[in-house]
């Protein structure tokens, strides 16, 4: 128990000082700690502590997915396929127009109408509606995924085609994951600090500002639309009065883009990744309307062999060659993707412009003085719970409360640096956690000295009773905090929000308990006991 190796002892004072130097940014001014972050290398961690929306105050908006725009941005897109595929087999036998009928069989808005009456022509329509309606796709269960749309024939030739519940939910839950980038690169633009910006449940989206108290400059960011263009790039000797000079995101430098906008991003309906059938390289699927895609058709056919410009928000995402005339209204993007790369790339496109309507269905401010008096409270309670704990610990057992309190502080110093490191937020309910976790982190001590105090009545020798206190307390322990970290991590998988902060602070707070009331307090004792040489036990 007393030997205590020489690299044992260099370790944990190592591990102490580097969560102290953690720490020490978020004790600076922002100005001081932006200067202290610009002056050192990238790579080390230096960052200030994540305070959340109730600490700091901030804008908070809940916003949802309006499926039925979803609905009618699919039937629309089925309409204008069923258009494309009567144009390509040349059919001349339809009989009215291809309608979008308000509601058939329940259906409203999701069905797709049109009559030929020539069979011959009908079976060869049908036959590419088919293909169409298998998105192809493999799930991880080795099933494949259901059919976009369903399609039912009428004896007089009449063809209905109606988007399947499934094919919404998977629509919403992609125009959730556009809609995320989208509003990402839009709240960032604020130059806001760590704003939160995630799934809530299938449909909507929360975004929480931190910091941010005009909310109706935020809605007005989370309602613009991602602008998509796709240009020409400048040949050589260009009149700069015709070219815009764009950044690139992939590579610094800026690129001669042509001004005028060959085709509009508004007219893209999906973009999915993929991998080429001849190279099995990642690559990057795409699809127009029929407008867009009679326009990229002709700009492809009259530009081979040039570089074509995929501009969002007047930044070149993409500048592929074109290799051929690209018609039909899809084609690929390829340039050595990797597989991440190529997602994405497919994202981005995807997110030039929201898919669906997004409506504010919950909007609220915390001002920055109720986020203040919640860090006041925060900090009162702390200061409170530290000071009782660390009496208690000094009237009780001596020079070893003196230890135990020592391995409070340093408890407490490796929470806030894990936070740090893990780029977690710290919110009210952490704070919560992390009082909690002080008398947690003492209460291991109270076992292992009681423990002591006991086999020293037993008539043990001073060692001997240091030893098996922390020995047969370290059981006890464990299967005690093993008990906490259960209830923590059910806590964080079942919980959402404020819940999830508590359940965060509390793990971290377990897991730093048994380093320091176990190891640490130990380390301390063992130096203690060989520069004193006590006679007896002050405990």
């Amino acid at each position: 128990m007393l030997r205590f190796a020489r690299w044992k002892v260099a370790s944990i004072l190592l591990m102490t000082a580097l969560a102290m130097l953690l720490i020490v940014p978020s004790m600076m001014s922002k100005e001081s700690y932006l200067s202290l972050k610009a002056s050192l290398p990238k790579w080390l961690p230096v960052e200030q502590i994540v305070l959340g929306l109730d600490l700091q105050g901030g804008a908070h908006i809940m916003l949802e997915v309006d499926q039925a725009d979803v609905t009618r941005t699919q039937a629309t897109n089925l309409r204008d396929d069923v258009r494309r595929i009567l144009r390509e087999e040349g059919v001349r036998s339809l009989a009215g127009g291809i309608g979008l009928p308000a509601g058939i069989g329940g259906q409203a808005g999701r069905t797709v109408q049109f009559r030929v009456t020539d069979p011959a022509d009908r079976a060869k329509v049908l036959t590419k509606l088919r293909q169409q309606a298998q998105p192809g796709g493999i799930s991880a269960l080795g099933v494949a995924s259901a059919p976009l749309f369903e399609i039912s024939e009428s004896a007089d030739g009449t063809v209905r085609l109606t988007v399947t519940d499934q094919a919404v939910i998977d629509k919403t839950r992609r125009a959730v994951e556009q809609a995320i980038e989208v509003l990402r690169r839009r709240v960032d633009a604020l130059g806001t600090t760590e704003p939160n910006i995630q799934r809530q449940g299938n449909d909507r989206v929360l975004v929480q500002v931190p910091g941010l108290q005009d909310t109706n400059r935020l809605k007005e960011i989370l309602g613009t639309t991602a602008k998509l263009e796709f240009r020409l790039v400048a040949d050589t000797g260009y009149n700069p009065a015709d070219v815009d000079m764009l950044a690139q995101t992939d590579q610094p430098g800026t690129l001669p883009v042509e001004k005028q906008i060959m085709v509009q991003g508004e007219d893209l309906t999906d973009a999915q990744p993929g991998f080429d059938q001849r190279t099995s390289e990642p690559i990057v699927n795409f699809r127009f309307n029929i407008r867009g895609g009679q326009q990229f058709g002709q700009v492809t056919s009259a530009n081979v062999g040039k570089p074509f410009a995929i501009v969002l928000d007047n930044k070149v995402i993409s500048a592929p060659r074109i290799l051929g005339p690209i018609t039909g209204g899809s084609g690929q993007i390829s340039g050595r993707f990797t597989v991440e790369q190529a997602n994405n790339l497919a994202i981005l496109l995807r997110a030039g412009a929201l898919p669906a309507k997004l409506t504010i269905v919950e909007e609220r401010t915390v001002g920055p003085g109720l986020g203040q008096d919640s860090i006041d409270a925060g900090k009162r309670a702390a200061y409170v719970a530290a000071a009782l704990v660390v009496a208690y610990m000094l009237v009780t057992y001596g020079v070893f409360g003196v230890f135990a309190d020592l391995a409070l502080l340093i408890h407490i110093v490796m929470i806030f640096a894990s936070i740090i490191l893990l780029q977690a937020t710290l919110t009210l309910p952490g704070i919560a956690g992390i009082i909690f976790t002080i008398g947690m982190a003492v209460d291991s001590n109270v076992l292992i000295y009681e423990r002591i105090r006991e086999e020293s009545k037993m008539g043990r020798s001073i060692i001997s009773a240091l030893d098996a206190g922390f020995n047969r307390a370290f059981a006890t322990i464990v299967d005690s905090n093993a008990t906490m970290m259960v209830a923590a991590v059910i806590l964080y998988f079942l919980g959402s929000g404020p819940v999830r902060g508590f359940a965060v602070s509390l793990g971290l707070g377990i897991l730093t308990t048994i380093i320091t009331a176990v190891t640490m307090t130990r380390m301390m004792i063992s130096l203690w006991y060989r520069w004193a040489r006590p006679t007896r036990l002050p405990i």
